[in-house]
């Protein structure tokens, strides 16, 4: 790895998206909680918005302001050139994200972005992963409620289970929160693009080396009463598990044969089955065209829930993880998932890569790689719970 100079750009982040929902919560964040010195800056393609948003941070908080453009590639090279770290929340990714993404791999600025489609996270990987390894840039993505609780959660469970072992961990997800534009766009986006998803799925497991000597697998398994939990557990089809794979393939301390199963946890039967049959409906919808412009007119890019009914949303994932006669159980549980939490979590994963002592990696990584305990670390402060509920050995 041979990591070009970035330390004498303008820049130690620049946060690209910053007017949209998730951006600006973002923004928020950064001014009332960055540290002394922060040299940061909002970017995006309207400067007026970007100078408006800027005016109402909190603190006196005076970042400066860049205008680029995924449709104009020379602006987003150049932003790229003058930052340490990137971090964006312009999506649907697989749309308007390539660019940023390759302009980091070549200059060597770190990247982040809060996307949860498999498609793009594979395509980045094949495209571009190889040129991040030689300018040292890291490749962070999925760093909001996808993917950072359920990948640093099981890392966090995986710690507290024992050394050279085969391993399980269960996860369990429950919450109360809506959703934004963004987020629905991003689901409808994905649901439309099954073959193309399988396909990049396969580009990538065709340049992607094996794990020699180990073995990590991350299956769907069956619905089912998890009376470990006391709840209805659904198989949750989202990035998480192949996000936790990845890390397990990198990770050694996840043992020699690891396997990782995700759910959505349900305290009724009704409840869960009504949530199948209405993601079954939106999957359906999202193929025919005209069902899904209808869809996306509902609730558009930009739009988000109230502020009133994001303090009363949380989230809550439960892991259960064993290995060489111990079982553990730990949670991970915080605030408003998609909104509030995702711009903290996305935020101290910036300032993590910014400025945190980490190993010396580069290239695509996850979380738990790239930033692990330190990242952990910064979210317990910044509130978000990582505890160990209870604990059983079994070893004579």
């Amino acid at each position: 790895m041979s990591r070009l100079k970035t330390t004498d750009r303008p820049y130690d982040l620049v946060l690209f998206g910053a007017t949209g929902f998730v951006g600006t919560l973002t923004a928020e964040y950064l001014a009332a909680h960055a540290p002394e010195g922060l040299r940061w800056a909002l970017a995006g393609r309207d400067e007026r918005r970007l100078e408006r948003l800027r005016e109402r941070l909190p603190g006196g908080s005076a970042p400066g302001v860049l205008r680029a453009d995924v449709d104009e590639p020379a602006t987003v090279r150049a932003l790229a050139g003058q930052a340490r770290v990137v971090a964006s929340t312009v999506g649907p990714y697989i749309r308007y994200g390539e660019e940023l993404v390759a302009a980091c791999a070549e200059t060597g600025a770190d990247y982040l972005d809060l996307t949860g489609e498999p498609e793009f996270v594979d395509l980045m990987y094949v495209r571009h992963d190889a040129r991040a390894r030689e300018t040292g840039a890291r490749l962070v993505h999925a760093c909001g409620f996808d993917s950072v609780p359920h990948d640093l959660g099981v890392h966090f469970t995986v710690g507290r289970l024992p050394e050279g072992v085969p391993l399980t961990v269960d996860g369990f997800v429950t919450a109360d929160a809506a959703f934004s534009g963004g987020t629905l766009a991003s689901a409808l986006n994905q649901f439309a693009r099954g073959r193309q998803m399988l396909a990049a799925a396969r580009d990538r497991a065709r340049y992607e080396p094996r794990s020699a000597g180990r073995r990590v697998t991350a299956p769907a398994g069956a619905p089912r009463f998890a009376g470990e939990v006391g709840a209805w557990a659904l198989p949750l089809p989202t990035i998480d598990p192949q996000i936790v794979a990845r890390s397990a393939r990198a990770l050694d301390r996840y043992g020699p044969d690891f396997r990782y199963r995700h759910y959505a946890a349900f305290r009724r039967l009704p409840v869960a089955l009504g949530g199948v049959a209405a993601v079954t409906a939106v999957a359906a919808a999202a193929q025919l065209p005209p069902a899904r412009r209808w869809l996306s007119d509902r609730l558009r890019p930009g739009d988000g829930p109230s502020a009133e009914k994001r303090a009363k949303s949380w989230f809550s994932v439960r892991f259960v993880g064993e290995g060489g006669g111990r079982r553990v159980f730990t949670e991970v549980a915080g605030g408003d998932p998609g909104y509030d939490e995702t711009a903290k979590m996305f935020a101290e994963a910036a300032l993590c890569l910014a400025f945190d002592d980490l190993p010396a990696r580069a290239g695509q990584l996850t979380t738990a790689v790239a930033m692990g305990d330190a990242l952990t670390g910064r979210l317990r402060s910044a509130g978000i719970t990582f505890r160990v509920a209870a604990e059983r050995d079994d070893r004579a």
